[in-house]
């Protein structure tokens, strides 16, 4: 890595409010940095897990517990105007559904009390066409699943020897080859949601026999936890069911399963909240990233792009545990600073525009 030029690519990134071009870096600069090179940096072979593994990895050492959780998720990053490629294409959003166009990632986030920081990721392409049985029409379908990407994210994980607990996630992630993964592969414990059609017994006599019965149907009482087994799981499940109010009235349920049977009802609950933070990584990376913003258009360019986003977001996290202040409020401290400048300026041009 060109680690100058990144290093300078992330500041913009952090400091812009509008489009990120490699023209304006360079103007920006005054011209210290070339049009040319920032191309070129972003042009150089597309970057991995292990490189920003390298990124992370200093201050990862100075932070990480042993009651560590690992929270895994997948987002999208809507980019509607621009050209469709093996990486930006069609795919399922299950938080909106719908089909949508843009970048599909998914993420490794370790999650601290002091922390949140990325430690792989991948970024989903489709590679192959097919034609959907349904409509007749070619779509474009990636040659291996999202669940197989996640697994493979927690093996990097894994291969760097990092100190964690537990792996959390929501309900899409739920399989049954991932539970098993997580406890008999890397000896760790989880925690996530079923469905509530998810097929469960209660006894492993019961599931000897087949007499499954769907998670919803058990005489379960609230803020109580009970042994279960799952449908096509190995080992014994600790089941946690929380009802809880939504914000229009209405109320909903949400049944949590860990691999760690002495948890209590609270501690589960407790621990479960956690996942959150993914959620404002995301949010974060969405509107504070630049890349709805960013006119790359090559594959290559926006896999490097993307890749600067999640340095950036890094750097951010040193500058929260140094000053104590989160990331939405250091851009809105930069926001502040770029304005009172431009006003400065504006006054410079203009002095007489106060008293007019």
């Amino acid at each position: 890595m060109n680690k100058p030029l990144l290093d300078l690519y992330t500041d913009y990134l952090i400091s812009s409010f509008g489009q990120t071009t490699a023209t304006a870096l360079s103007r920006l600069l005054d011209g210290e940095v070339s049009h040319d090179q920032i191309t070129r940096f972003l042009t150089s072979p597309a970057k991995t897990s292990a490189q920003l593994w390298r990124i992370v990895k200093p201050m990862l050492r100075k932070v990480e517990q042993d009651d560590a959780v690992l929270v895994l998720d997948d987002s999208i990053e809507e980019k509607p105007y621009t050209d469709e490629n093996d990486l930006i294409c069609w795919h399922w959003d299950h938080s909106t559904q719908r089909n949508v166009k843009g970048i599909n990632f998914l993420t490794a986030l370790y999650v601290t009390d002091r922390v949140s920081l990325p430690l792989a990721f991948d970024l989903v392409t489709k590679t192959e066409t097919i034609v959907d049985a349904k409509t007749q029409k070619q779509k474009r379908r990636s040659q291996i699943t999202n669940n197989a990407r996640y697994r493979i994210l927690l093996q990097v994980v894994a291969n760097n020897q990092i100190r964690f607990r537990y792996v959390l996630n929501d309900a899409w992630y739920a399989s049954a080859d991932n539970m098993k993964f997580i406890h008999h592969d890397l000896k760790k414990d989880f925690l996530m949601p079923l469905k509530a059609n998810r097929k469960v017994v209660l006894s492993k006599q019961d599931k000897q026999v087949g007499h499954y019965q769907a998670v919803s149907q058990l005489d379960l009482p609230e803020e109580s936890t009970r042994e279960i087994w799952l449908e096509e799981v190995d080992f014994p499940l600790l089941l946690a069911k929380e009802v809880f109010t939504n914000e229009d009235g209405s109320t909903g349920t949400l049944y949590l399963v860990s691999s760690d049977l002495t948890l209590r009802y609270d501690h589960m609950t407790k621990l479960y909240e956690k996942r959150w933070s993914i959620e404002v990584y995301h949010k974060w990376l969405k509107q504070n990233g630049s890349l709805e913003k960013s006119p790359t258009r090559t594959e290559t360019t926006q896999r490097n792009h993307f890749f600067a986003r999640l340095c950036a977001y890094v750097k951010l996290e040193g500058l929260k545990i140094s000053t104590g202040v989160n990331h939405f409020a250091l851009k809105s401290k930069i926001y502040m600073s770029a304005l009172k400048s431009a006003y400065a300026e504006l006054v410079k041009l203009n002095p007489q525009s106060l008293t007019a």
